[in-house]
This record gives structure tokens, C-alpha cells and sequence, in this order.
């Protein structure tokens, strides 16, 4: 079936490009196709980005839930286990009656987390940012480990074509619940199939209210039909009931695998009246069926046009290269903070609050690894910045280009570096001039800003050791000067974060 193979071909091109953008640590593809992250639908309504959000209602009038089965990563992924399932069990699946109240239970949730801006509901109840999770704490680690096996080939050939990247564990909290997702979707996808989608996912749900009235949606042509039931036990979206030849439009996920297997030829894929009840055993023609392949690929080829269209903008702005910073003897720690910093772009801890999914996707793209997700449960896997392993560099904001839901606003380099997200903080009890009797000056030396100056430690003697003083006006907060602090485990210079971020 040439519908289905293009659907299949889609769905793998989604879900590869975007997987990729949590696993570029170069940030070369961002550029090109962090679009894909925009286009999905929770993000999208946090964005306030209506035009994304009608056309996936519009897509999903004209063909069901194809959202489900080619743009949402975590609906490919699930029909990936689907596959492998599919390879030790010929028929796993039955129709099941839907749990209706269980699914509008879900969606109140969900609209209601929105509505109040209850960041925990949609990091756990959004497929986006729950694959998001996934891909940038189980699957980044994985690439990354790739890169520098390669990387040390190449170096033993004298060749610089790969560089060794740190691979951690940003926060360990996060790294079980990405485990958690992983192997319970897993083993729940092997034994039911797309069960997920079709009682807990909120989106799946809000988009079934739509898929009912759709336009071209599959039908069952009840002059072939058999009653063979292999359409009934190969639907992973448990959907079709081969006994009263009908089909649940609003679980149906179009996956298409029906009219594959229908050996009969008695499936089609056509344009039916949406308000007519006896749509699901319509007769299908075979102008019909030509008339809704024609439509479906008219429309996503129009829909892709548009989408390329809007990523030529993003890939005028070239991003800039790193070094690998400066070299720690000794790991640093975390100091105490008594207000989390966010990126500059979020504009203030309320605003990110409200905003973020916790994709992870600006923290898999930030090339200076300050960013990780919060373990705070108040703003739980969030990404906030801490500076052991990097400060945030003038020239970077991949961050705020890649954020699909507004939650970092899109800001240009040169903003970047007047807006001030919070100041540092001298710590005299740390601090290596008065603990060890020697000149120091690194967080002088290398603020970008000229916000830390060094004086006398005592002052009109010669010679006199100097310490650093902080002009709170002039510093914006990057952290350079913690990362740098010679102090360990903990630097003696470090940064407090501002509630709400401002020019400077």
C-alpha cells in the first residue's frame, strides 16, 4: 500500500531529524530543523503559536490523527516496539472497548496543569516531552559514547574529523524517571499495543474529539469483507471492531497497517461524510480511493513546503564554534544558591516556570554544558544553569533558538550579553588570596563585562594582596568567573539568580 509506506517514510524522517537535535552536541542541525519541535502540538499551545496549532487541527480534520502516527516522536516510537513486537507475535492485538472516562479524566488534567500553569502535569503528560526526556538522558549518553570511540580512532590516525565530548549524568532523578518511561512504555506497548495514545495521552485525546469528524479516514468495505479478523488482531491502536465492521475514529491513529493487511482489499482509505453514521461501512470506489490518495498527498506536500519554508529563517543565522574551555584540576561542586538562574530568554523564573514542557531539548543543545534539569519537584526536570563544567559563553543562544514553547525566547547575541539573569556573590571564606597568602585575580581577568575589579586587600600598603569586588550593575550573571575560581570543590565567587531578568 503506497499510503502506508509514505506514511512510514514520514513518520522515520520526523522522528530521525528531531531525535538527532537532542543528540547534536554541535549544534549543526538546530539550525536546519529545531521547526520540528515547534510543530508539536503542547509546545505550540504553550507558544501561543496558533497558526501550528490550527493546522494540526486541520490535518487532523482532513486525515484523523496522522499527527499521532508521523509528526509526534513518541507515537513513532511506540509503533517502532509495535514492529519488533510484530516479528514474535503474528496477531497480539484484539479490540477493545475504549476507556472513556479514563481518557476525558487524562485531558481535564491536562488542560487544567495548562490553564493554571502547573509546569509537573505537562512534563509527565505530553508525548513530546516525554520522549524529549528519553532521547537527552538515555540516548545522548549513547551517542555521545560513539563519538568519542570514533574520536579516539581518529586521533590515533592523527585525524581531528571527531572530539572527545564529557559524557554525565546531569541530575540522577531525571535519569530514573527517563528509565522509567523507557521501560514502561516498552513493556506496555509489547503486550497492548498503542494503549498509551489511546487512554493516558491528553494530545491523543484532544485530537480523537477532531478525528471523529474527519474527512478521508479508513473504511470497511462490508460487500469483501470476510470476517477474517486479521485487520481486528494486527490494529495496535485496538480500534477496529471486525464483528460490526467498525472502526473507533477517535483511537484510530491512521498507522494504515489495516489496509496493508486486508487481503481482501475490503480497507480503503477514502473521503466519507463525517456526520453520517453509516460512514464506517460505506462502500469505497475505486475513484474514491484514487480521489483520497490524491488529497493526502496534495496536503502533506503542502504542509512540508510550508515547514520548509519556515526553517530557511532559522538557517540564516550561523552558530558560532567552542573551544573546550579551561582545564579543572579537581571536579567542582554546586554551591548553595539561594535563587536558581535560568537562560537569558526565559526573562523570568515565573515565566519559564509556566512555559517549559522540560523537553530537555535546550539542554541537549547547550555546547557549554550549564545547563541540566532541575531536581526540584516545585519546577521538576526544567533546565536551570549551574557552572561547574562551563560558563555561558557571549556568543552562544542556542538555547533560546531551539525552545519550541516560548518558554526561552528567541533573543539575538547581541542581546544576549546586556541582559542581566543574575550577579555573583564573593565568598571570602573560600577564596585561595586570603586561604593561601597568594595573587589570584582569574575572576577579574576573564569577566566579560569588567563587572569584578581587584583591590587591596589592605588598602595604602604596598604589595598588598588584592581581592575581587563586584559592581552588581554591570555584572550580567554568564558565571564565567565561578567556573574559572581556582577554589575547590566549591568556587569562592558564584552566581545568584534574579526573579525577573533585565537590561543592563
Amino acid at each position: 500500500m503506497k499510503l502506508r509506506k509514505l506514511r512510514v517514510c514520514l513518520a522515520v524522517v520526523f522522528s530521525l531529524l528531531l531525535t538527532l537535535l537532542f543528540l547534536d552536541f554541535t549544534g549543526t542541525l538546530h539550525a536546519w530543523f529545531s521547526w520540528l519541535a515547534s510543530i508539536q502540538l503542547v509546545p505550540a499551545i504553550l507558544a501561543s503559536n496558533l497558526i501550528i496549532v490550527i493546522a494540526l487541527l486541520f490535518l487532523t480534520l482532513l486525515f484523523g490523527r496522522i499527527y499521532c502516527s508521523v509528526i509526534c516522536p513518541l507515537g513513532v516510537f511506540q509503533d517502532s516496539v509495535c514492529w519488533i513486537n510484530k516479528k514474535t507475535k503474528k496477531y497480539p492485538y484484539h479490540y477493545r472497548k475504549p476507556l472513556t472516562w479514563l481518557r476525558i479524566v487524562f485531558l481535564v488534567v491536562m488542560v487544567a496543569g495548562l490553564i493554571l500553569a502547573v509546569p509537573a502535569v505537562y512534563t509527565i503528560l505530553d508525548p513530546y516531552s516525554t520522549f524529549g526526556q528519553m532521547a537527552s538522558n538515555l540516548f545522548a549518553p549513547v551517542y555521545k559514547w560513539i563519538n568519542n570511540l570514533f574520536a579516539s580512532i581518529a586521533a590515533h590516525y592523527n585525524s581531528y574529523a571527531f572530539y572527545h565530548v564529557d559524557v554525565w549524568v546531569k541530575v540522577g532523578a531525571s535519569f530514573v524517571v527517563a528509565v522509567v518511561f523507557l521501560v514502561g512504555l516498552y513493556f506496555v506497548n509489547r503486550k497492548w499495543g498503542r494503549i498509551y495514545c489511546n487512554t493516558v495521552c491528553p494530545v491523543g485525546t484532544f485530537l480523537g474529539l477532531f478525528s471523529n469528524f474527519s474527512i478521508f479516514k479508513p473504511v470497511i468495505d462490508t460487500d469483501k469483507c470476510v470476517n477474517c479478523t486479521v485487520c481486528e488482531k494486527k490494529c495496535k491502536a485496538s480500534c477496529i471492531n471486525s464483528k460490526e465492521h467498525a472502526i473507533d475514529y477517535s483511537r484510530c491513529v491512521v498507522c494504515m497497517d489495516c489496509l496493508e493487511n486486508c487481503t481482501h482489499d475490503a480497507i480503503h482509505f477514502v473521503a466519507t461524510n463525517p456526520f453520517k453514521k453509516s460512514a464506517p461501512a460505506a462502500k469505497a470506489t475505486s475513484d474514491d480511493v484514487q480521489k483520497g490518495r490524491r488529497t493526502f498527498l496534495t496536503v502533506l506536500g503542502l504542509s512540508l513546503a510550508g515547514a520548509a519554508k519556515a526553517q530557511t529563517q532559522n538557517a540564516t543565522e550561523g552558530l558560532s564554534k567552542i573551544d573546550g574551555g579551561i582545564a579543572t584540576l579537581l571536579p567542582k561542586q554546586a554551591p548553595h544558591r539561594e535563587k536558581r538562574i535560568v537562560p537569558p530568554g526565559a526573562e523570568s523564573l515565573k515565566h519559564l516556570s509556566s512555559k517549559c514542557t522540560a523537553c530537555g531539548l535546550c539542554i541537549a543543545s547547550c555546547k557549554n554544558n550549564v545547563l541540566r534539569p532541575s531536581s526540584d519537584l516545585s519546577h521538576f526536570m526544567q533546565p536551570e544553569m549551574s557552572f561547574e563544567k562551563g560558563y555561558c559563553r557571549p556568543e552562544c543562544h542556542e538555547c533560546s533558538v531551539v525552545c519550541p514553547a516560548d518558554a526561552i525566547k528567541p533573543i539575538t547575541i547581541e542581546e544576549k550579553s546586556s541582559i542581566q539573569i543574575g550577579h555573583a556573590v564573593w565568598n571570602k571564606d573560600l577564596c585561595v588570596v586570603l586561604n593561601d597568602n597568594v595573587d589570584c585575580g582569574n575572576c577579574a581577568t576573564h569577566c566579560p563585562n569588567g563587572a569584578i575589579v581587584m583591590v587591596p586587600l589592605e588598602p595604602g600598603v604596598r604589595n598588598s594582596l588584592k581581592i575581587p569586588t563586584v559592581d552588581e550593575a554591570r555584572c550580567i550573571g554568564c558565571g564565567t568567573c565561578e567556573y574559572v575560581c581556582p577554589a575547590r570543590p566549591i568556587s569562592a565567587i558564584h552566581v545568584e539568580g534574579h526573579d525577573v531578568h533585565k537590561l543592563i
